[in-house]
């Protein structure tokens, strides 16, 4: 019987590329093919808004010829994509309808997000970032990928329009490259990381996939001397990406496709790409660099092989409740203390339910946002609840819907600091009903949180009651509760917005 055979296909800016593997019974893939084609869909796309005329045929070209490829190895599914170029171009939808044709099957269009999140897929792979504060990113033709995390937890996905032919089509236009259009280049990429990509500490280093990256560490393995096998996994300190850039600028496109290390087909773009690098790294304050060969393709391969059921899904756990407590476990957080805040949180929601129409999900949704609340403190005290927001609604929770792991998120969000605004843009986005939802849940949190100020449980009981305007809490205790009643009266404020009723505390 032959084996099932996957064919990856990632319709990229600069080039199209389609890999061809088999599944093995570990998880793991064996590759069988891989074939690349440089068509440059982004070419003039800057400048007119279209893909070109002679682009879109080098592209059908090679759909047929990947097509009898995958045809000749026997490929049993095929999973095929197309991002930056066919995402802004105004022609994109009728070039991808030609292109599937011609392939025979569907290529569909992703977003930048889940480009990243594929890098991400692949990076977390093949890197030991335990406890490490770092991003992952890959630069395309068209776009810049960006993940930030902390050891398996991802923060925040980001996508820029700073892709490495996109940049040299707006910059540069002498050969060799003048220093004032590399100045403008590098402006207009400090200004854009600087209005995007929002970082609360440096990072200790970056992961970068793409064709630039490898060009940019397989150049400087070859200065350094030490020629391995491989470049996946190669470290490029900041000082030589600095030199390298230096050391472009200053030749010709001819001079640089003599550059051991760097494939001719990228001496025109090669540039504008490490510069985008270069200002990435200076920006976030990184001074490593792991080159990851894989990257958004092999991202790919594994969300197919997923799909495809050519892998076997790793066990689910249990329960929701214990999905939320080894995710919080993993964050690190004070176990203790969120158990208490659950317990206070459930507490005040029982007294209300039945008035506000509270609905019995809405429990369940509480309860998973007072064991996470804090799980940002594993990335910074300063702004933790921030923190915990970009940390939940990028986990992997069992049980929970992405509508649901969303509210989970604002709610632990609004733990503490400012409250809800229209003009924050994530509680802006939410549908009027989650808003409401957010508003109340994250009201009954706050509260329950001031309540346990100290973090030792030192409130055995409460007991809540409604009368008229006035929402009534008796703290009941062994010791000394005037703590717990300033920390509850400190953070009844939402509560009372939400509730339209005063806090009373005994």
């Amino acid at each position: 019987m032959t084996s099932k055979r996957l064919a990856a296909i990632d319709i990229g800016t600069n080039s199209i590329r389609c890999i061809i593997v088999e599944p093995d019974l570990t998880g793991g893939f064996k590759l069988l093919d891989d074939e690349k084609s440089t068509v440059r869909l982004g070419e003039g796309l800057a400048s007119t808004g279209c893909i070109s005329e002679r682009a879109s045929a080098r592209a059908l070209e090679s759909m047929e010829r990947f097509r009898k490829l995958i045809d000749g190895i026997g490929v049993t599914a095929v999973e095929a994509i197309a991002t930056s170029a066919m995402r802004k171009a105004n022609n994109g939808e009728a070039l991808l309808d030609a292109m599937s044709r011609k392939l025979g099957h569907q290529i569909r269009i992703i977003s930048g997000v889940e480009e990243a999140g594929l890098a991400m897929l692949s990076a977390q792979r093949h890197f030991d970032m335990e406890y490490k504060r770092y991003a992952v990113f890959d630069i395309g033709g068209g776009s810049l990928e960006i993940a930030t995390a902390l050891g398996n937890h991802v923060e925040e996905y980001y996508s820029l329009d700073l892709g490495a032919v996109l940049m040299n089509e707006m910059f540069i236009n002498e050969d060799p490259v003048s220093p004032a259009s590399l100045k403008r280049l590098k402006r207009y990429v400090h200004s854009s990381l600087k209005k995007h990509l929002h970082l609360s500490t440096p990072l200790q280093s970056l992961i970068g996939s793409g064709g630039t990256v490898t060009a940019l560490g397989g150049m400087a393995m070859n200065a350094r001397g030490k020629l391995y096998t491989s470049i996946h996994g190669y470290e490029v300190l900041r000082s030589e990406v600095v030199h390298t850039l230096c050391m472009l600028t200053r030749k010709s496109v001819k001079e640089r496709s003599l550059v051991p290390g760097l494939n001719p087909d990228r001496a025109d773009i090669i540039v504008a790409g490490v510069a985008v690098v270069e200002a990435l790294m200076e920006y976030c304050g990184a001074n490593q660099l792991l080159v990851n060969e894989r990257g958004i393709r092999e991202g790919l391969i594994i969300r197919a092989m997923e799909k495809n059921g050519m892998v076997s899904p790793l066990p689910s756990p249990r329960s929701w409740k214990e999905s939320a407590r080894e995710f919080a476990r993993s964050c690190k957080c004070d176990e203790p203390h969120s158990n208490q805040v659950a317990s206070l949180s459930l507490s005040i929601l029982d007294a209300v339910a039945t008035r506000y129409a509270i609905q019995k999900s809405d429990r369940k949704i509480l309860e998973a946002a007072a064991i996470l609340h804090d799980s940002g403190y594993f990335i910074a005290y300063k702004s933790h609840h921030k923190h915990s927001y970009h940390l939940i609604r990028h986990s992997e929770l069992f049980g929970f819907t992405p509508r649901e792991r969303e509210i989970i998120a604002q709610i632990a969000r609004y733990h503490r600091k400012s409250l809800p605004k229209q003009k924050h843009e994530s509680f802006g986005a939410l549908h009027p009903a989650d808003q409401r939802k957010v508003l109340q849940l994250g009201g009954i949190l706050r509260l329950a949180d001031g309540l346990d100020r100290r973090r030792n449980s030192a409130v055995e009981k409460i007991v809540c009651s409604v009368k008229g305007k006035k929402f009534h809490l008796q703290l009941t205790g062994s010791e000394d509760l005037s703590v717990e009643r300033y920390g509850a009266s400190a953070k009844k404020d939402l509560f009372e917005k939400a509730f339209s009723m005063a806090v009373v505390l005994s």
